[in-house]
């Protein structure tokens, strides 16, 4: 038990750490500002990478906040990502797009470590910054939204399709970008094409999706260059970007960025061990892996008496999945109590109502529900890709649920023939430990002698338990109901060393 609540200490201490880690580069007296503003970080270096996911959500806006404490002049954001999750893309351009005192800039580098691309949400992203430069060889575009089935990649629908354009096309005339660029890179459907006049280049979409009073004759216009054609999707390369003054510029690298922007300092901020720690633990293979361990920890405290080992890991399991899920902001008390409803049914089901009935499946349902909520911003789905997230995060947990319950099943028929369990399962509270008297029969001899015979219960039938005929003991299992010390049972079953009985009514 100490060692539990010491693991239980050490893990909440972690997860309570929300400072973070920065880079080597030291912080420099930035030149006007010395004696007016003392020590100040020019700007603040953030990276977002991999997937887009909630725990991108919930760094990004603790690294904004850390860098508006530094009182930074810019905010660069290191992109280099595939894409992701629609709600948590659109989040992160909210937030970006809401710093009006902070010049942001989109980073898009090409390092060996990095793939050199800001496409789908990275896109959506890139558009939220006030300005966006690009190594070279670097591309940005393809941010149709698309959604992983068993036949492969599918596009969205035209609900779907229509928020995610209109979102970045409100982005990108926001920031100064053309609204029309912004549209083809997620619509397929339109075609985009460019012109010169006196050395700025304008756009032009085709089939009627442009900005209002345009003209859809792009044939009209001599010298023009299709961007895009209809069916494809718009990916631009650095130098497309700066050819069509979309970009403010191309360089080789971040200290080529700071020298352009007359930046001294670029201080990284970079995840912290609690971020990682949590991004880890919210996983879906470590939830799932949690989930198993908290449920088959739970089977065995309800099957074994008083509190123990069982019961202590199975506490600390479901703290681990929840704290998690609410540091990733993703967590409400609804779910909370959801779950929690469910586990009191559940329990009222086991130990207060016979059998297994409305109560048992009530509290299921009602676990499973605050899980599946628990891992989502939104409570119920609206759109497709809300949808899509909801039933990702179902599956999970049913799957999860289901190979829990095989697996409760292979326990509760291995478990009475194996000494360490039976010590943790089969021990009568506050009564001491009866020996265990050899079977005086077996084989054939003790199916035929024991079948039909009748005992009584020395510990509680979880289903497992030990029963007493005569002078002798046995360790038995039921068909799945619980008989308490003192009950009359009766032998209908031997399958080599496992004796099935069933009770027999008072």
């Amino acid at each position: 038990m100490k060692h539990s609540r010491l693991f239980l200490y050490i893990i909440l201490l972690l997860l309570s750490q929300t400072s973070f880690t920065q880079g080597n580069g030291n912080e420099t007296v930035s030149p006007g500002t010395a004696g007016a503003e003392g020590t100040r970080t020019e700007a603040a270096l953030i990276p977002i990478e991999g997937d887009i996911d909630p725990f991108q959500v919930v760094f990004l806006r603790r690294s904004i906040e850390k860098a508006k404490k530094e009182d930074v002049k810019y905010i660069i954001f290191s992109i280099n990502t595939f894409g992701g999750r629609v709600d948590s893309a659109l989040q992160i351009a909210t937030l970006i797009g809401s710093l009006e005192d902070i010049n942001t800039i989109a980073f898009i580098p090409a390092e060996p470590e990095s793939v050199g691309v800001s496409w789908s949400a990275g896109a959506l992203i890139s558009f939220a910054s006030k300005s966006i430069y690009m190594a070279p060889g670097t591309s940005i575009g393809a941010a149709a939204p698309v959604y992983q089935t068993t036949e492969g990649m599918q596009s969205a629908g035209e609900k779907t399709v229509s928020a995610v354009r209109t979102q970045l096309a409100a982005l990108a005339e926001k920031n100064g970008y053309p609204p029309e660029v912004a549209i083809a890179m997620v619509d397929q459907d339109v075609e985009l094409s460019a012109f010169e006049e006196d050395g700025v280049y304008s756009f032009e979409l085709k089939d009627g999706v442009q900005k209002e009073g345009g003209d859809t004759s792009t044939e009209a216009k001599e010298g023009r260059e299709i961007l895009s054609p209809s069916g494809k999707l718009l990916t631009l390369t650095a130098g497309q970007m700066e050819k069509y003054g979309i970009s403010s510029g191309t360089v080789s690298g971040i200290q080529e960025l700071q020298v352009l922007l007359g930046v001294d300092t670029a201080t990284p901020i970079n995840p912290s061990s609690s971020d990682t720690i949590i991004n880890f633990l919210t996983s879906t293979a470590v939830t799932s892996l949690l989930l198993t361990i908290g449920l088959l920890a739970l089977y065995l405290e309800i099957s074994s008496p008083g509190f123990g080992i069982p019961g202590t890991a199975a506490i600390i399991v479901f703290s681990l999945m929840f704290v998690s899920s609410g540091l990733m902001g993703t967590l409400n008390s609804a779910e909370l109590l959801l779950f929690l409803a469910g586990l009191i049914l559940l329990i009222v089901e086991v130990f207060i109502i016979p059998g297994f009935g409305i109560a048992g499946i009530t509290g299921l349902i009602f676990m499973t529900t605050g899980l599946v909520l628990s891992r989502q911003t939104f409570f119920l789905p609206a759109t497709e890709w809300q949808w899509d997230i909801f039933l990702r995060n179902l599956m999970m947990v049913i799957g999860t649920l289901a190979g829990s319950f095989i697996l409760m099943a292979i326990l509760m028929i291995f478990f009475p023939r194996i000494r360490l369990f039976r010590r943790l399962i089969l021990t009568t509270e506050g009564a001491p430990a009866l020996p265990d008297i050899p079977v005086p029969f077996t084989g054939l001899e003790m199916e035929n002698t024991l079948i039909g015979q009748t005992g009584t219960c020395i510990s509680t039938l979880r289903p497992t338990g030990k029963i007493r005929i005569g002078e002798d003991t046995f360790s038995v299992v039921t068909d799945g109901r619980w008989v308490q010390p003192g009950g009359q049972v009766k032998i209908v079953a031997v399958e080599g060393n496992r004796i099935v009985v069933e009770e027999i009514p008072s």
